[in-house]
Formats: C-alpha cells, structure tokens, sequence
C-alpha cells in the first residue's frame, strides 16, 4: 500500500470551510477512484495548517489519481489554500487506522 500525503498551507480562519469541502467535495471523489482506501485530514487547532493522507493500493493508482482528478480537487480546494500543496508518496510500514474515528463521526 502506498499513502500520498499533502501538506497545505490553509488561508486564515478556514478551518471549518477545509473541513466541509474536504467532506462534501473530495471524499465523493475519491472514493470511485480505482485502488483508493482510506483518506484522513488533519488540522492544526486555530492555525493555518493541514495534512491529507490518502492511502491506496499502490503506486500506479496513486499516480493515476494524481494525474486524473488531483486537478479537480485543488479547484475544489482553491478558496481555502494559499499556495501550492506539497505532495509525498510514502510505502505504508503498518497501520491501524481502522481503529479509528474522526471526530466528527461520534
């Protein structure tokens, strides 16, 4: 398995618009995707920073993604982010995810 991660740098008090768009907008996309698993956001509490993980089935459907639909979800994102996201390919070592809930999901 492989985890994409993008590290964003977010424009002030948007916290809760990142949140909803990332919900709303870029679970729906993701989730048709071939090899696609498990997407998680994370946010600094009142900063202006986030990471995305997405983990897939390997490299290929990663990069498959990245070329497809990764533009369409930085159009999604463009009201929320200040320059350009950071993009790491990663082999996952192990994970618990599945244990899991987002805080929002109680």
């Amino acid at each position: 398995m492989v985890a994409r991660t993008v590290f964003l740098q977010l424009k002030p008090n948007s916290i809760a618009a990142f949140t909803t768009i990332i919900e709303n907008d870029i679970i729906p996309l993701l989730r048709p995707q071939p090899g696609f698993q498990d997407e998680s956001a994370f946010v600094v509490p009142g900063g202006t920073e986030a990471v995305n993980v997405s983990v897939w089935d390997d490299k290929a459907h990663a990069e498959a993604y990245q070329r497809g639909t990764d533009p369409t979800v930085l159009k999604a994102l463009a009201p929320v982010i200040a320059g350009t996201p950071q993009v790491r390919l990663s082999e996952v070592s192990h994970s618990t995810f599945h244990t899991i809930v987002a805080r929002g999901a109680i």
